[in-house]
């Protein structure tokens, strides 16, 4: 159990490291070779943040453990909005942009929504396996391209954030891309395995795990960088972070696991397809109550005490 724990914490350390070393040397590659920066930050650096949950969602896909790769994506969105949001509107209230209120959460609400349908479209009009097929695994990358087309309309507007970029020499850029990937590679074989191993020990299912350690664990940089913001009072940076990290789990990472290998899905996630609903709409709601477009701090405790119920339900 303890060698288990330790591969698990292993495995985030080194998967989140490899995720900072391939954005870095990634965008340093790309600025030598003259990439604008725009597409630097909507391509590199926007997959760095959701690298962990990619990686462990493939290499769990590949393996045939669909438990771990549906609920690492329902869990880490869950944790985003209810938890990270919660969290940083405590900390300071969070405003929100015009663009981000009426495109993107509605689309994250969108995103949500769909994952219910798929589920409820296996048993109409003829009941099958509940699933996530590769037809519907390509519809959600269709819709993954349509919000990176977005994205690129918006940062040629010029409403995309900056980002710096760190001037390694080449040698030194293709060093950390390959370490990079190695890390993540190797950081998601070992956290795959903790994960599947240590509900075994416990007699829970991976479903359990995933939504609990799991999806938090690779959501760690999302929280960093919202907590960063919070404190520099720069929290519409944080919404747009979440929301956007949600839009790439759902579309991107999901779709690409139901790709690879239909994820099966069962009776207990539709609860958790449920409740990533309702926190989406929970977001969307709290948006327009109060004054402006803005979560504030009463709103951000609701999220943190929704959460902290979800928990133990799942748990008890």
């Amino acid at each position: 159990m303890l060698l288990n724990i330790l591969y698990l914490l292993l495995g985030f350390v080194i998967l989140i490291y490899g995720a900072n070393l391939l954005v870095d040397g990634g965008a340093a590659l790309a600025f030598r070779l003259k990439i604008p920066n725009i597409v630097i930050g909507l391509t590199i650096v926007a997959f760095g943040t959701s690298a962990p949950e990619l990686v462990v969602n493939v290499i769990s896909s590949l393996e045939g453990k669909s438990e771990l790769a549906l609920g690492n994506v329902l869990g880490s969105n869950i944790f985003n909005i209810l938890c990270i949001l919660g969290v940083t509107a405590t900390i300071y209230p969070i405003a929100i942009k015009k663009a981000t209120t009426w495109i993107e959460v509605p689309l994250a609400v969108f995103a949500a929504f769909l994952l219910l349908i798929m589920f409820g479209n296996n048993h109409w009009p003829t009941p099958t396996p509940y699933v996530i097929s590769r037809i519907e695994g390509i519809i959600l990358l269709c819709f993954f391209v349509f919000f990176i087309t977005y994205t690129f309309i918006l940062a040629r507007k010029g409403e995309a954030e900056e980002i710096k970029i760190k001037p390694y020499s080449l040698p030194k850029s293709i060093v950390f891309i390959l370490l990079g990937l190695t890390g993540l590679i190797l950081g998601g074989r070992l956290l795959v395995s903790g994960a599947v191993h240590i509900a075994e020990d416990l007699g829970v299912s991976q479903r359990i795990i995933a939504i609990t350690i799991l999806s938090i664990g690779t959501s760690l940089p999302e929280l960093a960088t919202s907590l960063i913001a919070a404190k520099k009072k720069n929290v519409d940076l944080a919404i747009g972070n979440v929301v956007g990290s949600n839009i790439f789990n759902t579309f991107l990472i999901l779709g690409i696991s139901g790709v690879i290998t239909p994820v099966s899905m069962s009776l207990d996630n539709l609860t958790d397809i449920f409740v990533n609903l309702l926190a989406t709409l929970l977001l969307f709601t709290f948006i327009f109550t109060g004054k402006g477009r803005k979560i504030e701090r009463w709103e951000g405790i609701i999220f943190l005490i929704f959460y902290i119920g979800y928990m133990i339900l799942l748990i008890y």
